[in-house]
């Protein structure tokens, strides 16, 4: 990919924008972020997948890796599109302010959307409905597969689609036909929330490339089993033939578990994706790549070896290694879209090949200030280590706020080991007792300082907020991807700061 440039930015997940819709949303507090980038000199806002989410709301858990989440869009949008009235966005009930309670969210916003499409379906509007009808066409690669999955899920309660009747648990054509017939209004109405999703990010996406903000996506490597992408590609995954999978995604025992990481998704037949030239890859990249600008692929060592787990083991201990489509993938993938717009996701344990296949492609990988003491002074994620082709983190989803690291971990690691680190971090980020109290700052300004061309901090670092904050624990199943900014959390102060620092670090 080019050289990055010298900018800075934000990460804050779209959901955890402030909105009275009890969850955030492509509305006017999206747009007034990208304007607060703007004022603090901020050239990045990078969020989480855009994708539906289902039980539990985790973005890298979805059942489409193409279709955008209709919690997202935005009722005042529609409202001001005359698909809503004022009295259907008057009422709205007492949602928290703090957290998306996606229990009550989801049926709301539901109520919501199927609201706007009876307006539209009643008397559709005859320039909306040309745009509609182009984006059917356009999408119909992933959208038809995607609305009739989703609609089908429903009329089954919600069971696993391995569970449906045979013909459509196999994808049968004569069966899925039939139940586009039987289901063609149903399945209208999740094509119409696509379009609005799609209308609304790309204005808002327009919105801020005009001020030059980029946006950050990220996809994970694999997808979810009950999902409409393996539904309707079943030949491209490692399924049995009720199709179930025969091996399943993740990582093995590491320091971080002494078990491993069993992830459960299902497996690419890799070797079936070459004969076609990648195709379904080139859609997907190319699909989300005209949502964002810049894009980090989740799990990068994967691509040159993944490690695969027996569907039967309950941990991630007994699985192998086997080669993943490497630099071949790769040099397809740029040659179908023209460029490799990637930042890799290399943390954890990374092989010297894994290093080879980035530089081969010019891929920039990550650093984590967090991560960065726990070795001696050659560790590569100490920011004098740092090389320029690098994007570098105060933390990211996956970590503790940056504060919450400093503060509290004391109650959940071995105090002895933490006294120890925090000692060398005192000296290392030269922390006097007022530095010390705004540690979050000196994180930020010891990455703005930094050689890493992109530096991004989560916006729970830029406001100080400790472990309450977190959006994601690892290993967990409860109390996550839920976390929001309060309405006036934000303040001139915030960006005047973070202002002074880009322009004194040349990220301006």
């Amino acid at each position: 990919m080019p050289e990055l440039p010298r900018h800075s930015g934000l990460l804050l997940h779209v959901t955890s924008l402030p909105s009275r819709y009890g969850v955030g949303d492509f509305g006017p507090t999206a747009y007034a972020f990208v304007d607060f980038l703007v004022q603090s000199g901020q050239r990045v806002w990078q969020v989480l997948p855009l994708v539906p989410v289902t039980e539990g709301a985790s973005p890298y858990a979805s059942p489409s890796t193409f279709a955008g989440s209709p919690l997202l869009i935005s009722p005042d949008q529609l409202a001001a599109e005359g698909l809503l009235t004022a009295d259907d966005v008057a009422q709205v009930p007492d949602f928290p302010a703090d957290h998306v309670a996606y229990e009550t969210v989801t049926p709301f916003k539901r109520t919501l959307l199927e609201r706007a499409y009876a307006h539209h379906a009643a008397a559709p509007e005859a320039e909306r409905q040309q745009r509609f009808e182009a984006f059917c066409a356009a999408e119909r690669g992933w959208l038809d597969d995607y609305a009739l999955f989703r609609v089908l899920k429903e009329a089954h309660d919600g069971e696993v689609w391995t569970r449906w009747a045979a013909p459509l648990a196999a994808c049968d054509p004569q069966a899925v036909a039939q139940a586009r017939q039987d289901h063609a209004e149903a399945i209208r109405q999740q094509q119409f929330w696509q379009f609005l999703f799609a209308e609304q990010w790309q204005a808002l996406k327009h919105y801020a490339n005009e001020r030059g903000v980029l946006l950050f996506g990220d996809l994970p490597i694999y997808v979810a089993h009950d999902s409409a992408d393996v539904w309707a590609a079943q030949h491209l995954f490692h399924l049995e033939d009720d199709g179930e999978p025969v091996v399943v995604a993740g990582v093995p025992p590491d320091y971080f578990s002494a078990t491993g990481q069993r992830w459960g998704n299902p497996i690419y037949r890799w070797d079936v994706m070459r004969k076609d030239r990648y195709a379904w890859w080139t859609r997907r990249l190319r699909h989300i790549l005209q949502q964002v600008d810049l894009l980090r692929l989740d799990h990068f060592r994967a691509f040159e070896a993944y490690w695969a787990i027996p569907r039967a083991e309950e941990t991630a201990v007994n699985g192998a290694w086997y080669p993943g489509p490497g630099a071949p993938f790769f040099e397809t993938i740029r040659e179908n879209l023209g460029s490799l717009d990637f930042v890799a996701e290399d943390l954890g344990i990374i092989t010297d090949e894994v290093r080879a296949l980035m530089r081969q492609f010019g891929l920039p990988g990550m650093a984590v200030l967090q991560f960065a003491f726990g070795g001696d002074d050659a560790h590569p994620f100490l920011p004098h280590n740092f090389h320029e082709h690098l994007v570098a983190y105060t933390g990211t989803h996956d970590n503790d706020t940056f504060a919450g690291w400093w503060f509290d971990r004391a109650s959940t690691q071995e105090a002895e080991v933490v006294a120890n680190e925090q000692a060398r971090i005192r000296t290392y980020l030269h922390l006097t007792p007022e530095r010390e109290a705004m540690i979050h700052w000196v994180g930020i300004e010891t990455l703005m300082r930094s050689q890493a061309r992109l530096v991004v901090f989560p916006l729970q670092d830029v406001l100080g907020l400790r472990s309450e904050a977190r959006m994601n624990t690892p290993g967990t199943d409860h109390g996550n991807w839920a976390w929001r900014v309060q309405p006036d959390a934000l303040t001139p102060e915030h960006g005047a700061t973070l202002r002074r620092l880009a322009e004194e670090s040349g990220r301006v």
